[in-house]
């Protein structure tokens, strides 16, 4: 079948979900019929030879990888009309994502010759016998795309650097076009005047303008910025770029003429299904810093939360006094927690956003005076109804948070630990579930550029995650703090503020946006403004007042107007001639400045290094609080035309060669290296992967398929199970329990835990959960039994503002911030430290960086045990529809349906649920045999 085109955009989005019910099956059919007579476009099934096994592969065989739910996400109107009435799949649609789904239970009896009943092959090229097809993009001689048989991956080769970039862009377009163009409107802003009005997509463009509120002159000044300050590297980029674009646009004019184009712009009103009226805006260089903006801020861009610290220590202060409340605003921060999961384990120290000894220039706020800045003004119709007013409430919440939901694992094993002699690597980003799927794979071949793996759409022009000739490369968020908030003193109005000494006015950026129904969107008329004040300290956040003066807090953050600058460590990555070995991996990462942990395997070496712009701060700033608005105070060098500073050496970020193993989940990096977030102490899901690897590499003799395995067990781990409830039993079962409600309880969570602790079904396929009472038990108990530990003791206030800082349970179950439910990323955020610390505190066994005092039951075992056994009860009490209330996908009740995972639909084609995994997206896993 020939291929055809594009599908849609990101989480909670809404568009062609659902149709509406007058489009039965009679009708589809004559529809589809009429819609199949289009051109579709021209591609060449290979005869001869096409590229046989590399010459320039180093990997022997024994690299593989995987992205569900599948290479295409292009669906014509006919196809998804057929999806949405028989269930049917556009050719690659979905075929990665049954591999990716049977790990689950498969994963016990892997052996390195079945990785790849699991992943696809990774080598370079495609055999002759597997070339699915051959394509001339535009009649160009200097490039091929050929697409493998088994997946549809493109696999592009230039013999030009613009024929190979034009290549690339032609294929981004191929599997992408639609969920680039949405993503572009959702970098703008403008969603909901591109894909309709629902509060989804209300709440999705307002979190991502409120960070970037960008003008297109901001857009163009990164892009000119980038160039001019990168040499010879930033001319190439802007080459490159300008190449990919003319590529993408070529698609977009051969689609439309063939009308072979997504059909989902037929579903949203820009197109006409049959005078084929409307058109398809070409893609300009602006819009892929749009889109990068969206996917730094998603994914890479640590820290802020000031004001929300500041309002917990007052709290903690007004409930013990100052020097108490700081004490116990520490040790629940755990910004050094010395039983914390460390990546450089080695002990070497990396001081970074560490508490001064003497604070300067805080700006706490008055008691109560603290407002949230109003992003949305002149609503009407749906867009100032109660769903939008909560969607923007969310969104706000979401946008200023220091737990921004960055997600990913690795686990890299030095090569004296393994069988081979040579270092394994399993890692990949955790992106969420979607489909189309955000990230894309492709191979790239030609002048200055090898290699294969996934970017994200639209920015696709380099691989941003995968492998080289001899080496591979992962990253996972850090989460490091690059965001400070300030105190800008109010002057005149509400809109002027104190800048050097100088009444300054803050500037007004706006977007309007209006929508109307289409079929994709049935959303009634509606519209809005999005209004955000700017001033030289960033945008405001919130008003407030200080000591009783009038201040608005403004996000300051690093990346601000740089977004772009990232590319040149990509197309770094991407050059055989400049990766050689860890250290020049290691130089192409810093210039990264989306915080981010990069991992390097090669034959022979493993590299580990910490990217992004840490802003160097006046002495005395504490980054945890707002601070004063004032040169004394702002960062070193600062240049607020421009939005540079003086930023940390390379040598200052962790960094590490051939350390005996690294492991990453979003855990601390290193010694006296603060992570933004909350939550970093002695139970972390980071310790799900090191516990396991770290048995392995004592045990010698790891393997792809044990290393694998290893990440495997720890996705069905329940974080809770394993590393908190031994301790809960154990104050439990300090006497005999009595009461047959909670015995029965903790024979079904003691026989759990024996089992493993594991989510997993029965057998495969089964969608049931063996132990399923355990685990209905343990979700109903966490957050009862958190709340009898801890409220009766902090009050009710502080308790409150405490959760405001971290959420106290995150199961596989539960909302996942912007991606939503059912997005498998589970135990990344929650109380499990706290309540591990002071249940250890309580039986007195040692504790490093304990809790201040004692919370369960008062301190005592006894106290805390009916504190345990009482919420227990409860818990053991309340019905599976009571634990899982249902929703949109799953039935109250449906235990495992709740947990399962959602590829959501970003266009017109739907997919099947899969088992609850806790993995990346996109994986790799790698063991290359010689090198260069």
């Amino acid at each position: 079948m020939p291929r055809r085109t594009p599908r849609t955009t990101l989480d909670r989005l809404r568009t062609p979900g659902r149709f509406p019910g007058f489009l039965k099956t009679a009708s589809v059919c004559a529809l589809i019929a009429g819609l199949l007579s289009p051109l579709a476009q021209t591609a060449q099934t290979a005869s001869a030879a096409e590229q046989a096994a590399a010459a320039n592969d180093y990997c022997g065989g024994q690299c593989s990888d995987i992205l569900p739910p599948g290479e295409n996400g292009n669906a014509t109107l006919a196809q998804i009309l057929l999806n949405q009435a028989f269930g049917t799949q556009p050719e690659h649609a979905e075929d990665q994502l049954g591999p990716y789904a049977n790990l689950a239970k498969g994963h016990p009896t892997l052996t390195n010759a079945t990785i790849n009943t699991f992943f696809n092959d990774a080598s370079f090229g495609v055999t002759s016998d597997q070339v699915a097809s051959t394509l001339k993009p535009a009649g160009r001689s200097d490039v091929t795309i050929v697409r493998d048989k088994k997946t549809g991956v493109p696999h592009i080769t230039g013999t030009t650097r613009y024929g190979t970039e034009f290549g690339v862009g032609y294929a981004a377009a191929q599997d992408r076009l639609w969920l680039m163009d949405v993503f572009r409107h959702v970098g703008r802003g403008q969603l909901t005047n591109f894909a309709g009005g629902d509060p989804s997509n209300q709440g999705l463009e307002q979190q991502f303008w409120r960070n970037a509120p960008y003008t297109e002159a901001d857009l163009q000044a990164q892009i000119d910025n980038a160039v001019a300050t990168n040499g010879t590297r930033g001319r190439q980029a802007l080459a490159d770029a300008g190449a990919y674009l003319d590529g993408i646009n070529a698609y977009i004019d051969a689609s439309d003429s063939g009308r072979y184009f997504p059909g989902e712009y037929v579903l949203t009103g820009h197109k006409d299904s049959i005078t084929n009226a409307g058109t398809i805006e070409h893609f300009k260089i602006t819009d892929l810093v749009a889109l990068a903006s969206v996917i730094g801020a998603l994914f890479g861009s640590g820290g802020g939360g000031e004001v929300n610290n500041a309002l917990s220590l007052l709290a903690a202060q007004e409930k013990y006094g100052v020097q108490e409340g700081t004490e116990v605003w520490e040790a629940f921060r755990e910004r050094n927690d010395p039983e914390a999961v460390l990546t450089v384990h080695d002990g070497e120290s990396f001081p970074y956003a560490t508490k001064p000894d003497d604070p300067q220039g805080e700006a706490l706020p008055d008691a109560g005076s603290v407002v949230r800045e109003p992003l949305i003004y002149d609503a009407t119709g749906t867009g100032s109804d109660a769903s939008a007013t909560a969607a923007s409430a969310t969104a706000a919440a979401t946008a200023v948070s220091s737990a921004r939901r960055g997600m990913s694992n690795a686990l890299v094993v030095s090569g004296q630990a393994t069988a081979s002699g040579h270092p394994v690597a399993v890692f990949g980003p955790q992106t969420g579930y979607f489909a189309p799927q955000l990230l894309m794979l492709q191979e790239i071949q030609g002048p200055g550029i090898s290699a294969r793996g996934a970017s994200f759409a639209g920015l696709s022009m380099y691989v941003e995650l995968g492998r080289g000739q001899d080496y591979a490369w992962s990253a996972t968020t850090s989460g490091q703090d690059i965001i400070d908030t300030y105190a800008v003193e109010l002057c005149q109005d509400d809109y002027h503020y104190l800048y050097r000494g100088t009444c300054t006015a803050m500037d007004k950026v706006e977007q309007k946006n209006a929508w109307k129904p289409t079929t994709a969107d049935g959303t009634a008329v509606g519209s809005y403004t999005m209004r955000v004040w700017r001033t030289k300290y960033g945008p405001v956040e919130y008003r407030a007042t200080v000591g009783g003066k009038k201040v608005a807090y403004t996000t300051l953050r690093s990346s601000f107007l740089h977004e772009a600058d990232s590319i040149i460590g990509f197309q770094m990555l991407n050059d055989p001639d400049h990766v050689k070995g860890p250290e020049t991996f290691q130089s192409a990462v810093q210039h990264i400045n989306y915080t981010f942990n990069w991992f390097y395997a090669d034959s022979t070496h493993t590299a580990y290094y910490n990217s992004g712009d840490n802003p160097v701060r006046a002495t005395g700033v504490d980054a945890e609080f707002p601070v004063w608005a004032q040169p004394a105070y702002e960062w070193n060098n600062w240049v607020p035309a421009t939005n540079t500073a003086g930023y940390t050496p390379a040598s200052a970020h962790p960094n590490s060669i051939d350390q005996d193993y690294y492991i990453s989940w979003n855990n601390k990096q290193a010694l006296d290296y603060a992570t933004a977030p909350w939550g970093n102490g002695s139970v972390h899901r980071g310790n799900l992967l090191e516990d396991r690897v770290k048995k392995l590499v004592a045990a010698g003799g790891v393997t792809r398929a044990s290393l694998t395995k290893a990440m495997a067990d720890a996705a069905l781990a329940d974080l809770r199970a394993e590393d908190v409830l031994p301790d809960l039993l154990k104050v439990i079962n300090s006497s005999t329990v009595t009461d047959t409600t909670a015995a029965a309880a903790v024979t079904k969570l003691q026989t759990w835990l024996t089992a493993g602790g594991r989510r997993t079904e029965t057998t495969a396929g089964s969608k049931t959960y063996a132990d399923a009472d355990a685990i209905r038990i343990l979700d109903a108990w966490w957050p009862l039994l958190v709340k009898a530990e801890f409220e009766p003791g902090l009050g009710t206030g502080l308790y409150t503002a405490f959760t405001a800082n971290l959420p106290i349970d995150e199961t596989p179950s539960a909302a996942h911030g912007p991606t939503g439910a059912h997005a498998g990323s589970a135990f990344q955020y929650g109380w499990w430290s706290y309540v591990d610390k002071d249940i250890r505190s309580v039986l007195g066994e040692p504790v490093q960086g304990a809790l201040p005092r004692k919370y369960c039951g008062g301190g005592t075992v006894s106290g805390c045990r009916d504190v345990l056994i009482g919420t227990l009860k409860t818990a053991a009490g309340k019905t599976a529809a009571q634990v899982y209330p249902g929703d949109t996908l799953c039935a109250a009740g449906n235990q495992w349906c709740a947990d399962s995972i959602v590829q959501r639909t970003l266009g017109g084609i739907k997919h099947g649920n899969i088992s609850w995994q806790n993995r990346p997206t996109f994986q790799q896993v790698v063991e290359f045999t010689s090198h260069r």
